[in-house]
């Protein structure tokens, strides 16, 4: 087998739950996960409903696992040693640049998770986990503007939202693969972000 081939599991040739859980995860993205259910999944998946609950116990096992992947790897990020140490405009540059990084690399789970609409715990849970990763991003904007690295005339709020808006906005527009690297991409982002954000001299 060779290293790019997924393993599977005995009795379900073809599929083991990483793979099941991909494909999940785009028809979710498709056709929305409270309209997906586990017969259209099964029909994507080219197997029975009842092979499918081999791999995983239901449809929110499957959303949870999904989001767990995005959210993973966006709270990895904080626990770098980069971002806690050092000046906070440094640190909040690498937040931003590993934050893209996660996103294209991870893109339909990111896409997923920026597409809940919170009906179910599930939901809930992420999203406050989400938040919660939102709220330590502010906190850098913040210190790095208390340490007068950043310009003082633009409510740290609105800045928090408009560098969330242009990060998560990629979701929507960006295809791996393409003329357009994912570091080329972080790269503008970051140009962009802190040429309109630095204090001037």
């Amino acid at each position: 087998m060779s290293s790019t081939e997924v393993p599977t599991k005995r009795g379900r040739p073809g599929y083991d739950q990483q793979s099941v859980l991909v494909i999940a995860v785009d028809v979710f993205n498709r056709h929305g996960y409270d309209a997906t259910s586990m017969g259209i999944l099964a029909e994507n998946l080219g197997i029975s409903k009842s092979a499918i609950y081999h791999h995983v116990p239901s449809k929110g096992d499957l959303l949870k696992l999904a989001l767990d992947h995005a959210l993973g790897g966006l709270e990895a990020i904080l626990e770098r040693p980069e971002a806690q140490s050092g000046a906070a405009d440094a640190r909040l540059e690498f937040v931003l640049r590993q934050t893209v990084a996660v996103l294209v690399e991870r893109l339909p789970f990111v896409t997923l998770l920026l597409r809940l609409r919170g009906n179910t715990e599930i939901e809930r849970d992420a999203l406050e986990r989400r938040r919660a990763f939102d709220h330590k991003v502010a906190e850098l904007i913040s210190a790095a503007r208390d340490e007068g690295q950043l310009r003082q005339d633009i409510d740290p709020r609105t800045v928090t939202r408009l560098l969330f808006g242009t990060i998560n906005s990629i979701v929507e527009w960006y295809r791996p693969g393409g003329s357009l690297s994912p570091e080329k991409l972080a790269d503008d982002v970051i140009t962009i972000a802190f040429d309109g954000l630095h204090a001037q001299p």
